[in-house]
């Protein structure tokens, strides 16, 4: 286990930005801590799986786009745990004071960033190929970020701040939609991957959960 951290903790210092590889080994030692019945919190900067609890697929892209709707990258469920394509870094809303190991309150405004493609989970109006609900798919740059990349973190149960393996939900700003999945598989591009898409309605296909990854400690107030 400690040295598949370790592996983790290697690449990401090969191809994450300089501020998060710096402080990869406190993030892989971070993460050992979850086997041990530690909590761990997600941070800015925390490069992450979400896990949907119902499938316990991965939420992943790739740079595949979708064949329909707004032709942008596609986003799906992925079954295997090994997959490099379903990390995505945690970010802050642009214009906040919120800084890498920041912890997240539930209701505050997040951005997550897919790791291979630089790109932001997006979502819009268009409709989902499979189901026909609000698309989700990955969008922009680095430096080209908008509303449509922005999520809502709601906390589900008692805690207050954003914890690995906690149940969550993300609700998607411009749109109402929920970051929802459920067992409809594509069989062609994706074949075997799952539908990720938007509904407005609370369901239990909504619920997530922080999963692998290599979470960057809090940072102390001074």
């Amino acid at each position: 286990m400690a040295l598949g951290f370790f592996a983790l903790a290697l690449f990401l210092f090969l191809t994450l930005d300089s501020d998060v590889a710096s402080s990869s080994t406190a993030s892989a030692s971070a993460s050992a801590a979850s086997s041990e019945g530690v909590e761990v919190q997600v941070t800015y900067g925390t490069v992450l799986k979400l896990m949907h609890e119902k499938t316990k697929f991965r939420l992943h892209s790739h740079d595949v786009p979708y064949g329909s709707g707004s032709g942008q990258q596609s986003v799906t469920g992925f079954p295997g745990v090994d997959d490099s394509n379903s990390y995505w870094i945690v970010r802050p809303q642009p214009g906040t004071n919120a800084k890498q190991g920041d912890a997240i309150k539930s209701g505050t405004i997040i951005r997550l960033q897919h790791m291979r493609t630089r790109k932001w989970l997006h979502s819009h109006l268009h409709a989902s190929p499979i189901s026909g609900n609000l698309e989700v798919s990955c969008f922009g740059g680095e430096s080209d970020s908008d509303t449509g990349d922005y999520w809502r973190l709601s906390i589900e149960g008692n805690g207050k701040t954003w914890k690995q393996d906690q149940k969550i939900r993300l609700q998607h700003i411009d749109t109402g939609g929920y970051l929802h999945s459920h067992d409809k598989k594509y069989s062609r591009i994706a074949g075997g991957q799952q539908e990720v898409c938007g509904v407005r309605e609370k369901r239990a296909d909504n619920i997530w959960l922080a999963a692998e990854g290599v979470y960057l400690p809090v940072t102390e107030s001074k």
